[in-house]
């Protein structure tokens, strides 16, 4: 039976909201274990039916959340961030700094390393764990030369022949003005352009928060995947709530409407996979969640290599052209159908000719 307390010191304060349950059976657990240190008494037995009550409730939370807690799953303070993915699936990993034009941005880390056999670049957010180093990166927040730095090192890569590796975890660029001034709408939009034209194989992962265009501007790629509690939007559910509602406590309301769950992106075609993470989550087991990142790299680069570069880059052309097409249909269909009811329930006059209706 899995200790879920001892996986990944899940204290009682990291617990979420919507984990009361779980948390009272922590607080138990951790009551029996410190009596039978002082007193000597074996309450193993007891431990182990708490376990088994523990794993049943995260099975039932975690197996229907709402788009609003996978959000706050996504945000969870010791969710493995990118330097847990470079210090346990990065081999050899060098880090590359600068975009020759402005300076170094540390909220993109880029540069080249090992994965499984494959040597690899690797373009990732960082948001930072200490506050510390929340603030040197703008708590994951590009600015321009941190787009400017990845597609820098991209092309880089390019020459030499070696796929890309992109690891989205942002709730979006920054919005400064010394941002703004240095051109972040265009640094976002000339990625965009040239990632899709890379002549190597390039796979993006989304492994927190994925918000808006300083998500997008790095998950240009071959294939796009998900951990299955990451979310993916074009605005985070708080800004979306202000500006439909005024109102940021309609947070919950906005995340459901912008379909951003792993669950939701992969029923419209929007990404290729979703990475399965432990039960309650990869902040309770680091170490597996990276692991099942990495079995996906290296499958997915082992079916993409086999590709000729030509075909590699007109089935990415067209995966890219493809997005919203079945939504497009389907919602054509639905007006056709309706303006066929319509016609069945209001007749024409008897003096007219009936025309059949058009399916």
């Amino acid at each position: 039976m899995i200790d879920m307390q001892a996986n990944n010191n899940i204290s009682a304060a990291d617990h979420l909201d919507f984990e009361e349950k779980v948390a009272d059976l922590d607080r138990q657990m951790n009551e029996l274990r410190k009596l039978s240190s002082a007193k000597g008494i074996d309450y193993s037995a007891e431990i182990r039916l708490l376990q088994r009550e523990q794993v049943a409730e995260l099975k039932r939370i975690y197996s229907n959340l709402t788009a609003w807690q996978t959000v706050q799953v996504a945000r969870h303070p010791k969710r493995p961030l990118l330097d847990d993915y470079l210090n346990l699936m990065v081999k050899d990993f060098r880090e590359l700094h600068g975009d020759r034009c402005f300076g170094d941005d540390h909220a993109i880390v880029t540069g080249f390393g090992h994965i499984g056999r494959e040597e690899v670049l690797i373009v990732g957010q960082n948001k930072g764990r200490s506050t510390k180093e929340k603030i040197a990166c703008n708590f994951g927040c590009p600015n321009p030369e941190g787009y400017r730095k990845a597609l820098l090192k991209m092309k880089f890569a390019e020459k030499f022949g070696i796929p890309i590796i992109t690891l989205i975890d942002t709730p979006g660029a920054y919005p400064g003005i010394g941002a703004e001034e240095r051109g972040q709408a265009q640094a976002i939009a000339v990625n965009l352009t040239e990632m899709s034209r890379l002549r190597v194989p390039v796979i993006c992962i989304c492994i927190g928060e994925g918000g808006s265009g300083g998500a997008l501007a790095i998950a240009v790629g071959d294939r796009l995947a998900m951990l299955e509690f990451a979310y993916y939007s074009v605005i985070s559910p708080e800004g979306c709530a202000a500006i439909l509602w005024r109102d940021g406590s309609q947070a919950p309301d906005a995340a459901e409407a912008l379909k951003l769950t792993s669950k939701d992106l992969y029923k419209l075609g929007l990404i290729d996979a979703i990475i399965p993470e432990p039960l309650g989550g990869a902040h309770r087991n680091i170490h597996d969640t990276v692991y099942n990142v990495e079995m996906y790299i290296v499958r997915t680069l082992r079916e993409l290599k086999r590709t000729k570069l030509d075909n590699l880059l007109e089935n990415r052309y067209k995966k890219l052209r493809s997005i919203g097409n079945d939504l497009v249909s389907s919602r054509r269909v639905t007006a056709r159908t309706g303006k066929v009811q319509m016609k069945a329930t209001h007749p024409a006059p008897a003096k007219t000719k009936p025309v059949p209706a058009k399916v």
